[in-house]
């Protein structure tokens, strides 16, 4: 069988077959490499080439170091060298047809990630009908660092460049420009949070799909500025793109590391600004935090967040065991609760929870559950889902934490690495329930449960029960600790 080729508006490109018909294309271009003269520029148009360009191999990710231990074996991050790093990739049925189109923006912190991690093969998604496509974009000081003579959200930027790439293109691919769904996990969803309310996005994709975050998280200008000339003053060059361009790639990398490592264990206010409580240096910059889309959003949702997120960050690194009375008070008091009013409330629903699982449970409210339900009540087409099923890593301890959901979603449980993460033997048939669900709403708009109102809050929730084929559906699930967040930003 030969290979398949498909022409893009900047050339033709070749790809390979996958099992069961899929046609795979890896590492093709949207945007110029963002060096030399492009660095901490808006992303630029890819000059035109001749002949057919490879597109069998996964292209160059955006500069960036590991994951810290020990969260880079939970999490592993492989890096690909090389400048063309604003590449995408391409899983489709067929190159002839008009395929609804799926395009993932990974997670990661903004400072990690990539759109050829292996857990992100698209091919599932292909062999169910869907144009599926995975993209990179700058990260880190490249994409997110404010500086006076550079644009802010550069990674933002890119990410926008992406998906004028899918509209101008996806349909030699067998994609339908106009049935876009954009989906991301974390740093991902986050990212479409502002995408929601961002002009130049208008239009772009019809759907979204938030998994573990929302429009929240987001720091305006000022606090930006002020951790750019943090940052900067560690290197002795003024926080510019011209100051910081004279630094060494690897040592930018480094100071990133050593940025957020400090910022974990420092968490001053007056030093971090809004970064202080989720703890990320580098994140869009808004001078609306929260902003959501108002009542007239064209974009149909399907968002939501695993039941004990935060557990990720607790257990492999150990610190859920060392927290005690006073830190769990002063964790509620921080993220806004009364801890005498509002920490019974959690102790109710948790007979005999240690002091660190009860703030798991807090965090994960502030960080990922409130803001989704927030985004849902106003959106005016939202459907809300809630991933239960608990993980067996880690002895057990891992539960249902943060980016358990991604092999479900991806129906890839046979991707190796995924242990540390989910453990082993992980249900088949909750991945074909999950899967379906995000199949279902990129096709019809539809996940297979009713929309979310104030009245009912009807939320989806996946892998609980004796029957992880068949998701429950819950009104208003958890509604007193829901109700202690009113007013909480």
């Amino acid at each position: 069988m030969d290979a398949p080729v498909c022409t893009t508006r900047q050339g033709a490109v070749r790809g390979t077959h996958g099992a069961g018909g899929v046609a795979v294309f890896r590492g093709i271009p949207y945007a110029a490499p963002p060096f030399g003269p492009h660095r901490f520029r808006e992303p630029r148009p890819v000059p035109a080439w001749d002949g057919v360009r490879d597109a069998t191999a996964y292209g160059p990710t955006a500069p960036k170091g590991p994951y810290p231990p020990p969260m880079d074996r939970v999490l592993p991050d492989p890096s690909l060298p090389g400048e063309d790093c604003l590449n995408l990739n391409v899983w489709t049925p067929g190159t002839d047809g008009r395929a609804p189109v799926m395009v993932w923006l990974h997670g990661g912190a903004f400072v990690n990630g990539a759109g050829s991690l292996p857990g992100y093969d698209g091919a599932a998604f292909a062999r169910d009908g869907v144009v599926c496509v995975t993209v990179n974009y700058r990260l880190g000081v490249e994409g997110y660092l404010s500086l006076p003579d550079a644009p802010d959200n550069r990674g933002l930027l890119d990410q926008i460049a992406a998906l004028e790439w899918v509209r101008d293109n996806i349909a030699a691919f067998g994609g339908d420009p106009g049935r876009v769904t954009v989906f991301g996990e974390s740093a991902g969803a986050m990212s479409i949070g502002v995408l929601l309310t961002t002009p130049a996005a208008r239009g772009l994709f019809h759907r979204a799909i938030l998994q573990s975050g929302a429009a929240h998280h987001t720091i305006r200008q000022a606090t930006a500025r002020r951790i750019a000339a943090h940052f900067a003053a560690r290197f002795g060059v003024e926080p510019t793109a011209e100051g910081l361009a004279t630094v060494p790639m690897d040592r930018l990398l480094a100071g990133q590391a050593e940025l957020r490592a400090e910022l974990a264990t420092h968490q001053a206010p007056e030093v971090w600004g809004e970064a202080a409580l989720n703890a990320m240096p580098f994140e869009p910059v808004s001078e609306t935090p929260g902003l959501l889309p108002g009542p007239d959003s064209p974009v149909a949702l399907l968002l939501g967040s695993n039941t004990e997120e935060y557990r990720l960050f607790m257990v492999p690194t150990g610190i859920l065991g060392h927290v005690d009375e006073r830190r769990l008070r002063a964790g509620a008091a921080r993220h806004g609760l009364d801890p005498d009013r509002d920490l019974p409330v959690y102790r109710e629903a948790r007979p005999g929870a240690a002091p660190g699982d009860l703030l798991s449970a807090v965090v994960t409210d502030w960080f990922f559950r409130m803001p989704a339900i927030r985004l849902a009540e106003a959106a005016p087409r939202a459907h809300l889902y809630e991933f239960g099923r608990r993980s067996p890593a880690c002895g057990g301890l891992m539960g249902a934490a943060h980016a358990t959901e991604i092999p479900f979603v991806f129906d890839n449980l046979a991707v190796a690495g995924d242990s540390e993460l989910i453990g082993t033997d992980p249900p088949q048939p909750l991945a074909d329930a999950m899967h379906a669900a995000w199949v279902a709403f990129a096709a019809t708009g539809d996940p297979g449960w009713a929309a979310y109102d104030v009245r009912d809050r009807t939320t989806m929730v996946f892998g609980v029960g004796d029957d992880l084929a068949k998701p429950q559906v819950v009104s208003d699930p958890r509604a007193a600790e829901r109700a202690l967040w009113d007013g909480v930003r």
